[in-house]
């Protein structure tokens, strides 16, 4: 049997559930936008497919244990954090790019900036967890010192 990772214990399986919904709501949102209306904002259509793509791998990696999904973890809520910085800038300063709103446009304002706090938690989650969920046992030195 699997040793379940420590990713996905206490605050990880809120994080877990969270990018879940963000999935299927980047996921829903993209798909009827691309079938309806793609021609209006390509750009911004595509991003929110890309969107919905990283929460799913996010949600994936949270959940899988081992030192390699961690890695992805790393990488895919990195690489979100970056997103939604730069698109949630980039929707401020120039409107032209963004004719219709994608999921981190305004640092995810239509998602109660959701996609801006996410991969704060996500980041910080995983940090707090970096010796363990990537299969290096604690040391002595990393206990928490008892009076």
């Amino acid at each position: 049997m699997a040793t379940r990772s420590s990713l996905a214990t206490g605050i990880g399986r809120v994080l877990i559930a969270v990018y879940g919904i963000l999935a299927l709501a980047a996921t829903g949102r993209s798909v009827v936008q691309i079938i309806e209306k793609f021609s209006f904002a390509p750009f911004a259509y595509t991003l929110s497919a890309v969107a919905a793509v990283v929460y799913i791998v996010a949600m994936i990696a949270l959940i899988v244990p081992g030192r390699t999904w961690y890695r992805i973890a790393c990488v895919t809520i990195g690489f979100e954090m970056t997103g939604v910085l730069v698109i949630g800038t980039l929707s401020l300063v120039d409107r032209q790019l963004f004719p219709d709103d994608t999921i981190w446009s305004y640092y995810g304002l239509g998602y109660a900036f959701a996609p801006l706090v996410l991969p704060i938690a996500g980041l910080w989650w995983l940090r707090k967890h970096h010796r363990t969920a990537a299969g290096v046992p604690a040391t002595s030195a990393d206990a928490p010192v008892s009076e």
